[in-house]
């Protein structure tokens, strides 16, 4: 909601991952770090895809997945 409704949010809770993709930074009580891949459409914020990060980077894979996603929303 904090994203969804304080729209624009900067660091340290959300950042730009680039071409229009962000992410949604959160630490879970359990100290693992999850991240909401997230971008805009018609001024609706789209949720992309959902990842429990084991290391500091955001892996590839997630990455790719949530670009293909970004651009089947666009169409």
């Amino acid at each position: 909601m904090r994203v969804q409704f304080g729209w624009p949010i900067g660091m340290p809770l959300v950042r730009s991952l680039k071409d229009g993709l962000w992410e949604v930074r959160s630490t879970l009580p359990s100290q693992r770090i999850a991240r909401v891949l997230l971008c805009f459409h018609d001024e609706t914020l789209i949720v992309l895809h959902g990842v429990i990060k084991k290391t500091q980077k955001t892996p590839a894979d997630d990455l790719s997945l949530a670009k293909r996603r970004m651009l089947e929303v666009k169409k």
